[in-house]
């Protein structure tokens, strides 16, 4: 397929706003109740996504300090409010940053 610069701009039209957080790990990690809390941020993402408000979380078991990554499809200020009131967020056991992104036309993860 030739790829038009008209193609291009039709297909650009077709993108979509979303917010990528990048949780990390903070001060609080080891504390005695982490797991309990760790549990309930991970029900609480299973409540968003079923919400339609968190569309991928791909969490990252690895030695450095990003713990997950995740797509909202919510503004980037809904975004920071869902975040804030995260319970690990809230307890300090995790930090996050925000980043305002939008889709590459067509792009999805394949089922």
């Amino acid at each position: 397929m030739l790829i038009t610069d008209e193609y291009m701009k039709q297909m650009i039209l077709r993108t979509r706003g979303y917010t990528i957080v990048i949780l990390k790990a903070a001060q609080n990690k080891g504390n005695p109740e982490t797991e309990k809390i760790i549990w309930e941020h991970v029900r609480r993402n299973f409540s968003l996504r079923e919400e339609g408000k968190l569309a991928i979380v791909c969490p990252i078991d690895d030695e450095t300090e990003i713990k997950g990554i995740g797509i909202f499809s919510t503004s980037e200020e809904e975004t920071k409010k869902i975040m804030d009131d995260d319970p690990a967020v809230k307890a300090g056991i995790f930090t996050y940053e925000t980043h305002p992104c939008r889709s590459f036309p067509g792009d999805m993860l394949p089922k």
